[in-house]
């Protein structure tokens, strides 16, 4: 069973994809167009040009999994930094649910050695 699991990666592709691109498709972008494995323990989340549908290509163990979201009225705010960014599950539900990833942040990670 495919599962969206804390320790999944989740790839990015920053430039909208032609739709009519079905699981053959993308998976060739994948491997030629960003350099990665899409056979690896990962998604791969694709946009359309008008960034109102998303969909997401992973492999799970002996075939591809090819999830599709339309919205109806709305549009994905998609992040515009890297042309290949790498986001957390955690991340990659607050892009579905249509929160700006740019426009969140973090406390940052502190280490304490002593508590005093």
């Amino acid at each position: 069973m495919f599962r969206l699991d804390a320790g999944l990666r989740v790839y990015l592709h920053r430039d909208a994809v032609d739709f009519r691109k079905n699981i053959n498709g993308l998976a060739l972008l994948v491997e030629q167009a960003l350099g990665l494995d899409p056979f690896a323990s990962a998604v791969f989340v694709f946009r359309n040009q008008r960034a109102d549908r998303i969909k997401i290509l992973g492999w799970d163990h002996n075939g591809f999994w090819l999830l599709l979201k339309r919205l109806e009225a709305d549009r994905f705010a998609w992040p515009r930094e890297a042309s290949v960014a790498t986001l957390t599950v955690e991340q990659l539900h607050w892009l579905l649910e249509g929160i700006d990833i740019e426009a969140m942040r973090r406390h940052p990670h502190r280490e304490y050695h002593r508590a005093a």
